[in-house]
């Protein structure tokens, strides 16, 4: 039957929403000082990602109030800063550049 089964163009599950932001970083771009290399893995962090971090890590907001000025779940919310949370211990664990770039956010 037409339409049904893998490979069919359909995607999983729901599209991503829009986060709102209240600021983008001036600063986008991470890398670790010490010997230079000649090729150095990049992280990339979406802005989105970053803004949760800001509000629960540096603003000290509770995932709720964080998650409410964002305009998405608690659950989206904490899906975001786990992933942003393990793009950047993986940075500094490993010797990683970070860079902060892209997502579908709206500013406010």
């Amino acid at each position: 039957m037409p339409g049904y089964g893998r490979g069919q163009g359909k995607q999983r599950g729901r599209c991503r929403g829009r986060r709102w932001i209240e600021q983008l970083p001036e600063t986008t771009y991470f890398k670790p000082h010490g010997p230079q290399q000649p090729f150095t893995n990049t992280i990339i962090l979406s802005i989105e990602e970053l803004e949760a971090l800001r509000l629960v890590d540096l603003e000290d907001l509770t995932q709720e109030e964080a998650a409410a000025k964002m305009g998405v779940s608690r659950k989206t919310l904490w899906n975001d800063l786990q992933r942003a949370r393990k793009k950047v211990i993986d940075a500094l664990v490993n010797g990683y550049a970070i860079r902060i770039q892209g997502g579908d956010y709206i500013q406010r």
